[in-house]
């Protein structure tokens, strides 16, 4: 995997470069925002190939609620949502711009959609989470693209989330990165941190499983995790590190091309897999 060099500021722009590709991208560890790592490394490169965006729009697996809402403010804080981790994390601030008129445009896009009951609310007062920021300060480390965040609605079923994804997908057109951050595999009761240490043969095959079906052209199948057996069940013990992918395979179309920039297990249990679609 390549190491990170300086930003490149000749990155195309979305509009000379026609549709947004869609990401996913597994964050794993807040640590991860600060220290040296080969997954930061991947994300700056990654940053630096895509075309840059109007705007990014993140579905981040840390803003799981009873509802759908969106971030209204024009300067959004930085949500610092973990604790027992040194001061220097807590210190990060990320101090991109938020967009009120995006928040309004994926308002209107789900509303009309009709996939959720009731309508999309306007949020002023959540943020910018660490799902979000510790990926875009290496995706884009100047903090001046502006960034809006969409809640993901614990109330709805994996159908549904599917289905916001594919009513977003529009958004590519119009220069702005959806973004999912969370983690194909999120099983914290076992995960063994510090240092190397081999991956649990469940995570590894179900990680490999989600892979090839997204390949394949298969991803939607990915919603019935009952289906997927015993491997999917021990990799993914709660849904919000999981559904953030289905956002991203929603807003992909069938010719978009396919890539991995990053892979592996963390710890044990924690998938660090990561699809661009397009």
């Amino acid at each position: 995997m390549s190491e990170a060099g300086p930003t490149d500021q000749t990155a195309p722009s979305a509009a000379l470069s026609g549709r947004m590709p869609v990401v996913f991208i597994g964050h794993g560890n807040p640590m991860y925002a600060i220290e040296p790592n080969r997954y930061a490394d991947a994300w700056a490169k990654l940053g630096r190939e895509l075309p840059r965006p109007t705007a990014v729009l993140a579905i981040s697996a840390h803003w799981y609620v009873a509802g759908t809402a969106v971030t209204e403010m024009a300067h959004p804080r930085t949500i610092h949502d973990f604790g027992g981790f040194p001061q220097e994390l807590f210190d990060v601030s990320y101090p991109a711009p938020g967009s009120p008129a995006l928040a309004h445009r994926v308002q209107h896009l789900i509303d009309h959609s009709g996939a959720v009951p009731s309508p999309v609310v306007a949020d002023t007062r959540w943020g910018l989470d660490h799902g979000t920021w510790s990926v875009l300060r290496h995706l884009y480390p100047g903090a001046d693209i502006p960034v809006v965040q969409l809640s993901i609605d614990r109330r709805q079923t994996a159908e549904v989330h599917l289905r916001l994804g594919t009513a977003l997908r529009t958004l590519r057109d119009e220069g702005v990165l959806v973004l999912g951050s969370g983690n194909v595999v999120h099983n914290l009761h076992v995960a063994r941190l510090g240092g190397e240490v081999s991956p649990f043969d469940w995570a590894v095959r179900f990680e490999a499983e989600v892979r090839r079906r997204i390949d394949s052209g298969d991803g939607s199948s990915l919603v019935d995790l009952p289906a997927l057996g015993l491997d999917a069940a021990q990799s993914v013990p709660t849904p919000e590190h999981y559904l953030p992918l289905l956002y991203v395979l929603g807003a992909a179309t069938p010719d978009d091309q396919i890539r991995f920039p990053v892979d592996g297990i963390d710890a044990g249990s924690i998938s660090m897999l990561s699809v661009v679609l397009g």
